[in-house]
């Protein structure tokens, strides 16, 4: 398989992470907004589904395809510096994602698995809600960088 196959295996799985971390904070915040049970355990289903399909599976291609197109570019990801240093920050995401943000879901989850069917909100859930999107915030600053630093080489 070519360069130019990798890297589009590359690029898609950048594509579905990002797109996917961009989009479910946003219909994620909406929801939460209603203050309406049935909607808010609707969509925090949706952000458990949609990181498993999206996010999982884009972080899967991103690296794979990353690490095939550069070897097949005769590049080495742990020397070349941008390559390094895109690889740092795209392991800061996802430390931030694994040990922050999974965690404020999964409680999130449970919560709205007793209160989807029309049942009250704890405030608890509300106050994990900002944190998850603060620390989603923090997350993409170090996503974005990994993202600059391959368009930019540097």
């Amino acid at each position: 398989m070519s360069y130019e196959f990798w890297k589009l295996i590359h690029l898609s799985g950048m594509v579905l992470l990002v797109g996917n971390v961009t989009v479910t904070s946003i219909w994620k915040i909406y929801a939460d907004r209603t203050r309406d049970a049935r909607i808010i355990g609707f969509a925090q289903r949706l952000v458990t589904i949609t990181d498993w399909f999206f996010t999982f599976w884009g972080i899967l291609l991103l690296v794979v395809g990353g690490f095939a197109a550069a070897w097949m570019a005769g590049m080495d990801p742990l020397r070349d510096d941008w390559l390094v240093w895109s690889e740092v920050q795209f392991v800061l995401a996802g430390m931030i994602w694994l040990f922050l943000l999974v965690p404020i879901q999964v409680r999130q989850a449970r919560m709205a698995r007793g209160f989807a069917a029309g049942g009250e909100i704890p405030e608890a859930y509300f106050v994990l809600g900002r944190r998850w999107i603060v620390w989603g915030l923090v997350a993409t600053v170090p996503l974005v960088g990994a993202m600059w630093s391959m368009v930019a080489k540097a």
